[in-house]
């Protein structure tokens, strides 16, 4: 818990020193709300008089405003209209207690959009005199104080939150500048404000030496801004450069500082970028997106974790990582073909092999899939995959045209069946099988479902969020190989056929036949020998 108590014990009486480092624009916030009482106001009006006590006030030296809240606002007196202590010291004794509701946010609003003014008396933003407020109070807001603190915040202006007795902490820290350790205070009674207004002292007399010339909204870093005495510099985040104009900053790695758009993956140069494709593929004439999985086509189904382990927003994810993998497949009736099964206590196809005849339609199909929730029944879905989603009349096509078979098996966490049986079945009857974990898969069950060898057809990503580089890893293992899964049967009497055909025919004969022409002529050779003899 954030925030310094302060003991009596510990806290004795400290000779008064006034503030002589330089000035400030210094105004004062205070709660007069019903739930403060009239004895534990009066320790907060000496609270403020002894702390003005000690700055040096004057036009050209630290300058003092004071507001009073409860459901309204009340400016006691603006930075320009007292330079003499004593004459502040009079106003702050004429208070007279608001006593309604605990309206802090408005309350900041008004030091935000008047107190702070050049009309009311605040010095030019340029002449970087330090913007400082101060909000004493004792319970929690009856407005919301987080987004109209951070407005303040980013006009300059530098919080210090004092919460007395009753105060809420998490309100002070919403108030607060950063670092909070040093803008947050707790003090647990009315009695001790006096003591703590001692110490307190001596945080507002440092301000000068530490100004922080970034709060002052005008340093135009583009990344950072760094505060140093009497002025600042800007650094950029890990990964940029600094230009000359000391405020700009250039991505070292310009891949990960802009939006590439390269499908699979980008290579930094200097001061430039250029896309790569995957081994096997070719880069197209936009420089940016690769040739899709055109050298074999495959049947490809799909099938997805839709537990309640998920949840919703997780599976939206999902589907959004399907269609990544739709996106580099060649979708057509005699291309790549796509299906998708979810699953969860029981099994769904979702669309079968043949009913989408496009990638568009395919995507369009994923972004409609409801989530199912309920259990986690692997061993089922896999079941349902080989047995309804590889049959040809869900669209798969006949084995004997050497289409590849892929199953893609989604899962994030352990399954609630055995799967090992129908793993090893769809293995055994031709179907390439991925896996792919997220977040709590059990690894022993992925590697059980992918195909060997295991770590090519296994991916595992620890949080749904970062599941893009398996697209990656899939891209280069789905697209089957040059010439592999070859749907086109060709005639042998066509001419480019017929060339190809003749050479391997005559190789392959004259290769058969030259053992049997040795044993032949070994034979005869035999014959003439037994008939010479005879004769």
């Amino acid at each position: 818990r954030l925030g310094l108590y302060f003991d009596p014990v510990l806290l004795g009486a400290a000779p008064a020193v006034k503030c002589k480092t330089g000035p400030l624009d210094i105004v004062f916030v205070i709660d007069s709300s019903r739930s403060v009482r009239p004895f534990e106001f009066e320790t907060m009006r000496r609270f403020l008089i002894d702390i003005i006590q000690n700055l040096e006030v004057g036009p050209n030296a630290t300058r003092v405003g004071v507001i009073q809240y409860s459901s309204q606002v009340q400016n006691i007196f603006s930075l320009k209209t007292f330079f003499k202590r004593a004459d502040m010291e009079k106003a702050i004794n004429s208070i007279v207690p608001l006593a309604q509701g605990t309206m802090t946010g408005l309350a900041i609003q008004y030091a935000m959009n008047l107190a702070f003014t050049v009309q009311e008396g605040a010095r030019p933003l340029h002449k970087k005199i330090p913007r400082v407020v101060v909000i004493v109070t004792d319970g929690r807001p009856q407005d919301r104080v987080t987004e109209v603190a951070a407005q303040a915040r980013d006009a300059g202006i530098e919080i210090y939150a004092v919460g007395v007795q009753r105060a809420d902490m998490n309100s002070l820290r919403a108030m607060a500048s950063h670092p909070l350790e040093e803008h947050v205070f707790l003090v647990e009674s009315f009695d001790l404000i006096q003591q703590f207004g001692i110490q307190f002292q001596d945080k507002l007399c440092a301000i000068d030496a530490l100004i922080n010339y970034c709060n002052f909204g005008n340093h135009s870093c583009q990344h950072k801004c760094l505060s140093i005495p009497n002025g600042y510099y800007c650094r950029c985040n890990d990964g940029f450069t600094l230009q000359a104009d000391g405020k700009a900053c250039q991505a070292s790695d310009i891949c990960n500082g802009i939006d590439h758009g390269c499908e699979f993956k980008c290579v930094s140069t200097v001061g430039s970028y250029h896309c790569i494709c995957p081994e096997g593929q070719q880069l197209h004439a936009d420089g940016k997106t690769c040739n899709k999985c055109k050298s074999g086509h495959v049947d490809l189904v799909l099938v997805i974790d839709g537990s309640k382990s998920v949840r919703p927003q997780n599976f939206e994810l999902v589907k959004q990582f399907v269609n990544q993998i739709v996106d580099f497949l060649d979708v057509s009736p005699h291309g790549t073909r796509v299906g998708l099964v979810q699953y969860s206590s029981r099994v769904r196809t979702e669309f079968p092999l043949n009913q989408y005849k496009t990638a568009e339609d395919i995507k369009k199909a994923v972004l409609r899939v409801e989530y199912m929730e309920k259990g986690t029944m692997t061993g089922l879905a896999l079941k349902h995959m080989l047995e309804h989603s590889f049959s040809e009349a869900e669209g798969a096509r006949p084995l004997s045209q050497n289409i590849p078979r892929i199953g893609l098996v989604f899962t994030d966490g352990r399954s609630q069946d055995d799967l090992s049986e129908w793993a090893r079945k769809a293995k055994e009857s031709g179907i390439t099988m991925f896996a792919v974990g997220v977040g709590k898969a059990v690894e022993e069950e992925l590697r059980e479902i992918a195909s060997e060898p295991v770590e090519q057809h296994f991916s595992y990503s620890a949080d749904f969020s970062t599941m893009t580089h398996i697209v990656d890893n899939l891209k280069v293992n789905i697209c089957p190989e040059e010439g592999k899964g070859e749907t086109e049967i060709r005639s042998p009497c066509e001419c480019e056929a017929l060339v190809q055909f003749q050479p391997r025919c005559l190789v392959s004969a004259s290769t058969s036949l030259t053992r049997p022409l040795a044993q032949m002529m070994a034979r005869l050779e035999d014959l003439e020998n037994q008939i010479a003899n005879k004769k």
